[in-house]
């Protein structure tokens, strides 16, 4: 999904691309459903809960189905003068400028932005889990730095 966005210097227009993984969101989003029919499932079933028992029930099944929910949110968002990360818990908007490079170690579940500071922050938007489609996103995350990622001329 890309929207158009005008750029600040010269006037063009750069699209704004959203990247999100779809392994994790539709695993995501099967286990609420099935946490929560479960959940459901439960408290009317067992009849030897008391109300109590059943909202407490019902009570996880919504916990879960978030704790679902916020895991499908993560998506990385690149506009045309920021980069927009969302993880599972925390969002972080960087300027392109802070941004040197991405990087898919090996064996680790998702991919990191190299950051100008020295440190590295997770993009869990491209899991390894997404295999091809995940490397792909990675490749188009990295042209988009090497794009926008230099200072604009003062």
């Amino acid at each position: 999904m890309s929207t158009p966005g005008a750029d600040a210097v010269g006037g063009e227009r750069r699209a704004t691309i959203v990247l999100r993984p779809r392994a994790v969101r539709v695993a995501a989003y099967f286990s609420a459903v099935v946490v929560m029919a479960g959940m459901i499932g439960g408290a009317v079933m067992i009849t030897s809960f008391q109300w109590g028992g059943r909202l407490g029930l019902l009570a996880v099944g919504v916990l879960v189905f978030l704790f679902c929910h916020l895991e499908a949110s993560v998506k990385i968002t690149a506009r045309p003068d920021e980069l927009e990360v969302r993880n599972l818990m925390r969002t972080r908007t960087l300027e392109w400028p802070e941004v040197l490079g991405i990087s898919f170690p090996m064996g680790d579940p998702w991919a990191h932005l190299d950051l100008a500071d020295g440190h590295t922050h997770p993009l869990q938007a491209i899991q390894r889990y997404d295999g091809e489609r995940a490397i792909a996103a990675a490749h188009q995350l990295q042209a988009l730095i090497r794009e926008r990622g230099e200072a604009p001329p003062s």
